[in-house]
């Protein structure tokens, strides 16, 4: 499979997908082989039929009869081995593909992608992903096929008639390119819109289902599903004018083929006059290339996809060519051993995209083992300070120190191996509570699981659930509570047992009494750790060692009872 990349991109086929063209050579092989025995069934077929009315002895026409025979059978043979492989060889591909796709987005996450929206971002990706995927069996295998087919179709016909070859190389010659070239021309319009509408639409449902519950209270569903309606419209209006133009492209084809029959006909006479051909040839011209022309049918549908898949491998480039947030070092140091300290000194830093600097200058220390916490107001750059820590987003100039040694030396890897996070917005997949909890620690014997559980204050939880860790928790956690979740992505970051902590508001969207008890357990549980609290909320706050307060990109300690 090729896209339109530079070397070294993430895009380019992988020894896996040059694995697979060896298989897609044999398919492309096989694909050939059952259109020229469909082929030469008709022509063998017409031959027989022509020949068998002269009356011939029954001998003269066995040759024909085995080969009339050989060719209905080896056609849906061929087709299979064609299908077989092709779709092996395009599968591997697609795993490389998407394998590489994925990579490259991680790269990315979150500071580059953080201002898309999920479901934007979504159908963008899954549908520029799908359209590169045709490019091999939808594009590459049938242009690969038409042109074995039709240089085999026109030296047989030169052989039978010289003039009848010329006229088969000339009109498949123009329907291989004019039909195609319709199509691509004509659905031009139509694909340069048709994808970013998609993702529209995508980004709408994703948004009407996410807040469908808001939605309904407010009384605003109907006016969400108006909206989602009119952008199907668009869609559905667009995608029309696209098969229109496939349409168009195959008409072309079929008037294309009907005239090579015409033509056929017409040399084919000719030369029965002059002698120069036999009655039994003259039903072979005139039917061989109805069976020849099948070849160039998928090509105006080639051509559409092509046109496609290109604007899709470049859509793609485009998001994976983006600069990452942070660069990994060339040679990143080990991981230095405990005690682990944190410290910031005269940090500068922001999100990437011309943003000003959410930092300039800022200063902490949170010794190892001990509590800290940040409070601010929202908006303040608390969620920053967390994106700095687990090197999502890298200091502009100034040092973040763990344990001694600078972030910047160090793989984001081993970074996030040493820093957990425990998020207001953690997400629950939907899967059961052994697939949830075992993100942090693949592999994990059940009972370090419940321990995990238990040490995270869901021990009670646990105990009450119908199906142990088997119980599903919904798509996006549904059947879980606020603080369920928190406790639930506490006991991840504990089985993950990172060294230092840090809680970026824990308990948004809690009430006061859970507020509280979720923080008493997230620090109880956090005892021995080097723990930072990033809240605009006070519960908590009198469990902690130090307080500080982030105000216009500086910190400053201040008393509890000062703060309010």
């Amino acid at each position: 499979m090729t896209t339109p990349t530079r070397a070294g991109h993430p895009l380019r086929p992988a020894a896996a997908g040059r694995a697979a063209t060896g298989r897609l050579g044999l398919g492309v092989a096989a694909g050939a082989g059952a259109l020229l025995a469909g082929v030469g069934l008709t022509a063998t077929a017409a031959w027989l039929i022509a020949r068998a009315a002269e009356q011939p002895p029954v001998l003269a026409l066995t040759v024909a009869v085995v080969a009339v025979r050989f060719f209905g059978v080896a056609r849906p043979v061929l087709r299979y081995v064609e299908r077989l492989v092709c779709h092996d060889a395009a599968l591997r591909a697609t795993g490389d593909l998407r394998a590489a796709v994925f990579a490259g987005l991680v790269r990315l996450t979150p500071a580059r992608l953080g201002a898309r929206g999920r479901g934007d971002l979504l159908a963008g990706v899954v549908s520029d992903v799908t359209a590169v995927e045709d490019l091999t069996l939808r594009v590459l295998e049938p242009v690969a096929v038409a042109a074995v087919v039709s240089a085999t179709c026109v030296a047989v016909a030169a052989q039978i008639l010289p003039s009848f070859g010329a006229v088969l190389l000339v009109v498949m010659v123009v329907a291989g390119i004019a039909a195609p070239a319709t199509s691509a021309l004509a659905s031009r319009r139509a694909l340069a819109a048709l994808a970013p509408r998609r993702a529209a639409l995508s980004a709408a449902v994703v948004a009407l289902l996410a807040g469908a519950p808001d939605l309904i209270a407010m009384g605003a569903a109907e006016r969400s599903l108006r909206s989602v309606d009119e952008l199907d419209s668009l869609v559905t209006a667009v995608a029309r004018r696209a098969a229109w133009s496939a349409g168009l492209g195959s008409a072309v084809g079929v008037g294309a083929a009907g005239a090579a029959v015409w033509g056929s006909a017409v040399v084919g006479t000719s030369a029965l006059r002059a002698g120069d051909l036999r009655g039994t040839a003259l039903a072979v011209v005139v039917l061989m290339p109805l069976a020849a022309f099948e070849a160039l049918v998928p090509l105006p549908s080639a051509a559409v996809l092509l046109a496609h898949g290109r604007r899709a491998a470049q859509r793609l480039v485009a998001v994976l060519d983006a600069e990452p947030a942070v660069a990994e070092p060339s040679n990143p140091v080990p991981l230095p051993g405990p005690p682990y300290d944190v410290v910031l000194r005269d940090v500068r830093a922001g999100w990437p995209g011309g943003a000003p600097a959410v930092f300039d200058g800022l200063c902490l220390s949170v010794p190892a083992g001990r509590h800290v916490a940040v409070v601010g107001e929202s908006g303040s750059g608390k969620s920053t300070l967390a994106a700095l820590l687990l090197r999502f987003v890298c200091a502009e100039s100034g040092q973040t120190l763990l344990a001694g040694c600078d972030l910047r030396r160090l793989s984001g890897d081993d970074v996030r191996r040493a820093v957990g996070l425990v998020a207001d917005d953690a997400h629950v997949f939907g899967s059961d509570l052994r697939a949830n909890l075992a993100l942090a620690r693949p592999g994990a014997p059940d009972a370090r699981l419940v321990d995990a559980l238990r040490a995270a204050a869901l021990g009670t939880w646990y105990d009450g659930l119908p199906d142990g860790l088997d119980t599903f928790l919904g798509q996006g956690g549904t059947t879980v509570s606020g603080g369920e979740r928190r406790r639930i992505a506490l006991a991840r970051a504990l089985l993950a047992d990172p060294p230092v902590l840090v809680l970026d508001e824990p308990t948004e969207g809690l009430d006061e009494a859970t507020a509280e008890a979720v923080m008493r357990d997230l620090l109880r549980s956090a005892r021995g750790r080097t723990v930072l609290l990033l809240t605009h909320r006070t519960e908590g706050l009198d469990l902690v060692d130090e307080v500080h307060e982030l105000r216009s990109g500086r910190l400053t300690r201040v008393h509890l009872t000062s703060y309010g």
